[in-house]
């Protein structure tokens, strides 16, 4: 058995083969290392021409200016004027409003005499087209609202605008404002409304009651085949506790005869149209009839469980037995 001084000297000699591929190991990662330093001398990075690149950007720089020309000319009409804007030119150069200046009332001036103002054909068409069809200047500022009159050409006019104002003429106001039709909701003396009975223009009358509430309470009470009890106009949908509180006072009810059905002839489909049956209880009714025999009383629905003395108490009014 060798002794371990005997064993280091083996440990640490290596042979031919293994001490070339030492040598080619680090060769090849010294060589990885030096490589990003040689490659400034093999690639040559490639000159940009900046007479060329400035080119270029001024290029880019005409192009835009011409695409925002082109734009802002879109807001333009085809006499080359924007409503209550500067004036221009197809080109978008501003133009300077031309014309002899004279005082004029806006209300009877011609055609003519528009254009001799320096406004266009057109614009002074739409005028006379507006005043043919009973439109007035009230105002030297009315103008302004001439479409096709640009900015420039009001602020030139404004001070030669004079309106005549007629005595007697409907617009003679110290304000110059044309009367406002204001529509007054009729009102009705509130006595008493028969909930059986009331259409809805009483229901109206009501406070906080609307056409849509005066519509719903109607509708529910068709449904319901008429009320026996005041508090039964509580139960309408979307009819505010708050509301009905204040009405109810002012309802009464002289006939408690309400319209019944027939439980031992009735149908489920006639069943559930009423608002306290629904389905499962009108359905429930008619099993229960076919499985036990006609009803002798309307007492004997409250022997199925569904029938709670709540909802017998609030629907038997609604049932007969013939």
């Amino acid at each position: 058995m060798a002794t371990p001084k005997k064993q280091l000297p083996e440990y640490l000699s290596f042979t031919l083969k293994e001490r070339t591929g030492i040598i080619a190991v680090v060769v090849l990662i010294l060589f990885f290392i030096v490589l990003p330093f040689l490659f400034p001398f093999f690639i040559r990075s490639k000159q940009v021409d900046q007479t060329a690149f400035e080119k270029e950007i001024a290029a880019l720089q005409i192009k835009q200016q011409d695409s925002l020309v082109t734009y802002t000319n879109r807001d333009y009409d085809d006499n080359n004027f924007r409503n209550n804007g500067p004036a221009s030119e197809k080109n978008g150069v501003n133009k300077k409003p031309t014309g002899e200046l004279f005082y004029f009332d806006p209300n009877t001036l011609t055609a003519a005499g528009w254009i001799k103002l320096g406004v266009t054909e057109k614009t002074a068409g739409t005028i006379k087209n507006y005043t043919a069809k009973g439109g007035r200047f009230y105002k030297p500022e009315d103008i302004g609202k001439i479409w096709g009159l640009h900015t420039d050409e009001v602020n030139r006019l404004l001070p030669y605008v004079k309106i005549e104002v007629k005595p007697g003429t409907d617009f003679q106001q110290s304000n110059h404002a044309v009367p406002v039709k204001t529509y007054e909701k009729p009102t009705y003396r509130i006595t008493t409304v028969d909930i059986n009975k009331a259409d809805t223009s009483a229901f109206i009358a009501l406070p906080g009651i609307g056409s849509k509430l005066a519509n719903r309470i109607i509708s529910f009470r068709d449904k319901l085949g008429g009320f026996y009890n005041l508090n039964q106009v509580a139960e309408t949908f979307a009819l505010p506790d708050s509301t009905f509180q204040k009405i109810k006072d002012k309802l009464v009810i002289t006939n408690t005869d309400v319209k019944k059905l027939n439980i031992n002839m009735a149908t489920v489909d006639e069943l559930k149209i009423h608002p306290y049956l629904r389905y499962n209880l009108a359905n429930a009714i008619v099993q229960y009839r076919n499985q036990h025999g006609y009803f002798s009383s309307v007492n004997d629905i409250k022997k199925m469980m569904m029938v709670t003395d709540d909802i017998f108490i609030k629907l038997s009014p609604y049932l007969s037995v013939k």
